[in-house]
């Protein structure tokens, strides 16, 4: 058994915005040597998830709308008045910090039309973290 752990850095340029991740994460899985076990992507950050679904822009647009409209920025959240962000913490927190996704003879188990994204609830930011880990043989 194997573990392998890597920090990527990714620049977000919105205040909401979607970043497909998925060919750093497959640069990671070679650098590896890993062929076969399970590759987590975690982001340590309360105002930033890991999705996987479609990157298709009107579907990209959606999950950003979706979130504008069931967490509205100015609903009078509490938090906001520490720095006017509470929604996006309430969405990372609902979406969640990352995935586990399987990995088999060095390719990740994706579906067609899947990939890995970076969605940035709060930025533009420098950067954000990704940690990718990968466990297997």
């Amino acid at each position: 058994m194997k573990t392998y752990l890597k920090e990527l850095r990714v620049t977000t340029k919105r205040k909401m915005e979607v970043l497909k991740i998925t060919e750093q994460v497959n640069q990671v899985i070679k650098e590896s040597g890993i062929n076969d076990g399970i590759v987590t992507i975690y982001v340590p950050h309360a105002t930033a998830t890991v999705i996987v679904n479609e990157f298709e822009p009107r579907i990209i647009n959606d999950y950003v709308e979706w979130i504008r409209r069931n967490i509205p920025a100015d609903a009078g959240w509490e938090h906001d008045e520490i720095d006017n962000n509470a929604y996006a913490h309430i969405a990372s927190a609902i979406l969640g910090p990352g995935k586990v996704i399987p990995l088999h003879k060095g390719r990740l188990m994706l579906g067609t039309w899947q990939e890995i994204m970076l969605l940035e609830l709060d930025g533009p930011r420098n950067f954000r973290t990704v940690v990718v880990q990968i466990i297997g043989s």
